[in-house]
């Protein structure tokens, strides 16, 4: 896998995190760059473990179904990507939290958060271990995208709005059918 696929999928990875950052930014009262900073490396530390968690189930069921591996890859990016679609394009998703602060959570609440938006990193991380990926070198990426795209969320989520980041999920969602779609047609044109 190119380092561009792993960049866009890091980035894709982000979109749900950079989502909830928006929803967090738009109720928080302290929009300070140390906060923002410290809630998006929280949310990069979690969302760079998963996929590793994730490629390890993947490898330890990799020889099981290596024959199968590119439409097991194809298949859980895709079905990634379009319940990110629907989920961008929902417009019950995108909810305002409370007026409490985002300073005044405490930091398992955003743990849970951060845990929940990095999910489907897990199962990309299954995914990745079907395909040749340096799985440090993907960890890293979308552990630094997320924490980047939070960080941004959550500074910006006054301006932005919610529509704004539900719209980055649906982005992300179509980037990671696109790959998907690259890694079927990598396999199937290599193997004809």
């Amino acid at each position: 896998m190119s380092f561009i696929s792993i960049l866009l999928i890091a980035f894709a990875m982000s979109t749900d995190a950079f989502a909830v950052a928006v929803g967090k930014g738009i109720s928080a009262q302290d929009h300070r760059f140390s906060h923002a900073l410290k809630t998006g490396l929280l949310f990069g530390v979690i969302e760079g473990i998963t996929p590793v968690i994730g490629w390890l189930l993947g490898l330890g069921t990799s020889h099981f179904i290596a024959e199968w591996d590119h439409w097991v890859a194809f298949t859980v990016l895709s079905l990634l990507g379009l319940r990110m679609c629907w989920a961008g394009f929902n417009e019950e998703v995108c909810e305002v939290e409370s007026d409490t602060p985002a300073v005044a959570q405490p930091v398992w609440m955003l743990c849970l958060s951060a845990v929940a938006t990095s999910i489907d990193a897990l199962a990309v991380g299954v995914s990745l271990a079907f395909v040749e990926v340096n799985i440090a070198v993907a960890a890293v990426a979308i552990g630094c995208a997320t924490t980047i795209m939070v960080t941004i969320g959550m500074l910006l989520g006054k301006k932005l709005g919610c529509v704004i980041g539900q719209r980055a999920e649906a982005v992300g969602g179509i980037v990671l059918i696109i790959i998907g779609s690259v890694i079927l047609y990598e396999h199937m044109s290599g193997a004809a």
